[in-house]
């Protein structure tokens, strides 16, 4: 039977609100934790009451055995001719310092101040009441806030009544003592139970752990990355199953690109056969009609810009299969986008470095480089009037060479997915008329930086205008 999202919540001790906030270790240790504290205050509770009451109940026995017998030697007193009750109450035993109160003859008597002689106001008047009546009786009461236990015992052969009052401070102080020591021991059980939770869910997630750093391997391009083998039943199958499915996603990816290296080197016979043609005819254009001169201007381009989509497509494929690898040389990075911008943009776009710039060098790959600067300024043209300013600036141990442009900008929610292959985004549609584009050109630029060890990003332009790409490169050392 499943549970629904719902009916988990509901069931969720922690609640949706907590679990979006406290990680799956944390919320372990809590719960061992939570679990700990209420079996210590079960236990406690269970162990304070049992020890309590037994307690109390050896207390009354005790102290109703000494009443009796204190009782019975009153009692043997006072039949006397002329009883002297004061010695009576003086030679009775009293071993926990409980005072003696005897009724008789109207008078009162005590062995201690608890009651004053002739006064009995400090008894409980029930008491009083039940022993007057013949019935042997006993109280607890509290006066200035401590606790006693008054017994009455009726003595009717000598027509007098004998109480003895009993403190019971020693066995508060106990019973506090006893709550105390149990509540430090609940409070370290609870510790000690966070820490088992705490051990036990770095156990349980060490595994998960390990999945989450191959997952993010793979995705970062190491498709050989494999989980170790568990030796432990539960989560032998978990690993087993990652690896299955990391082999089949690899040899998925490997014979995609190298589909997409076949098709490419296949295309590239035939391509160049149609613009060697292309070529022999562009030789001969003035004997051609006005109509064929347009229809050959169209193949020529056309030709060209699939050319450069067979291109692109081996160089991915190239990148996927591992294989790509970079020609590095240290390079002056002013003069190398300066060189590719007039290749690109020609003489009209000037590189801006700003002070101290002129003299940044860098481990490149000039190829590699020159074609990132050349795909960006083709990107700006195809979708607003060109690049409008292109500059270098140095932050620290990073070049950065941004290339602004007057166009639609890039949403904020397509800034990172503009790298992606054949991504085309919400401003498809407003292409200048006659831009022509792979869909790759974006996607090889992020490739290639990050062969050079570097990243690249799409912000908003000056004064929130059009879209500023930069490149971010490592200076004076190798590609990370």
């Amino acid at each position: 039977m499943s549970v629904s999202e719902g009916e988990w919540d509901a069931l969720d001790p922690y609640g949706p609100r907590l679990r979006r906030h406290l990680g799956l270790r944390t919320r372990v240790t809590l719960a061992f934790a939570f679990g700990a504290l209420l079996l210590s205050v079960a236990l406690s509770s269970v162990s304070y009451g049992l020890v309590r009451n037994y307690l109390v109940q050896q207390g009354e026995s005790a102290a109703t055995r000494e009443a009796y017998i204190n009782a019975r030697q009153t009692r043997d007193g006072l039949r006397a001719a002329d009883p002297n009750i004061p010695r009576i109450l003086a030679s009775l035993q009293n071993p926990q310092g409980s005072p003696s109160v005897v009724h008789y003859q109207d008078g009162w008597f005590s062995s201690a101040p608890l009651v004053d002689e002739g006064q009995s106001d400090n008894l409980p008047a029930a008491l009083r009441q039940a022993v007057g009546k013949g019935h042997p009786s006993e109280q607890a009461y509290k006066v200035t806030g401590a606790t006693f236990l008054a017994i009455g015992v009726p003595l009717p052969l000598v027509n007098a009544q004998y109480f003895e009052v009993f403190p019971f401070d020693a066995l508060n102080r106990t019973l506090r003592f006893l709550a105390v020591a149990l509540l430090g021991a609940g409070m370290a059980t609870t510790v000690a139970g966070a820490a088992v939770g705490r051990w036990a869910s770095t156990r349980l997630m060490r595994p998960v752990a390990e999945v989450a750093h191959a997952a993010a391997a793979i995705a970062g391009g190491r498709l050989e990355t494999r989980l170790p083998t568990i030796e432990d039943p539960d989560l032998a199958t978990l690993a087993l199953s990652f690896n299955s499915m990391a082999d089949a996603l690899q040899a998925r990816i490997e014979r995609d690109a190298r589909f997409a290296s076949d098709v490419s080197h296949e295309l590239r016979s035939p391509l160049t056969t149609l613009a060697t043609a292309a070529q022999v005819l562009a030789s001969r254009r003035e004997e051609l009609s006005e109509r064929a001169q347009a229809a050959l201007d169209l193949l020529t381009g056309d030709v060209a810009r699939f050319q450069r989509l067979v291109e692109d497509l081996l160089e991915i494929s190239r990148s996927d299969a591992g294989v790509s690898h970079l020609h590095l040389e240290e390079v002056r990075l002013a003069e190398l986008v300066a060189r590719a911008l007039e290749s690109s943009a020609g003489p009209d776009l000037q590189l801006e470095a700003a002070p101290g710039a002129d003299g940044l060098t860098v481990w490149a790959d000039k190829r590699r480089l020159e074609r990132v600067i050349a795909n960006l300024v083709e990107n700006a043209a195809h979708y607003g009037e060109g690049a409008t300013r292109v500059s270098l600036v140095r932050d620290r141990s990073v070049a950065r060479v941004a290339v602004e442009d007057a166009g639609p900008g890039v949403a904020p929610e397509e800034r990172q997915r503009v790298f992606d292959r054949f991504f085309r985004g919400s401003v498809s549609g407003r292409r200048r008329a006659g831009g022509q584009g792979s869909g790759l050109g974006l996607s090889l630029v992020a490739e290639h930086v990050r062969l050079h060890g570097g990243r690249v990003w799409v912000e908003d332009g000056p004064d929130g205008v059009g879209a500023r790409f930069v490149v971010e490169l490592p200076l004076n050392g190798n590609p990370r």
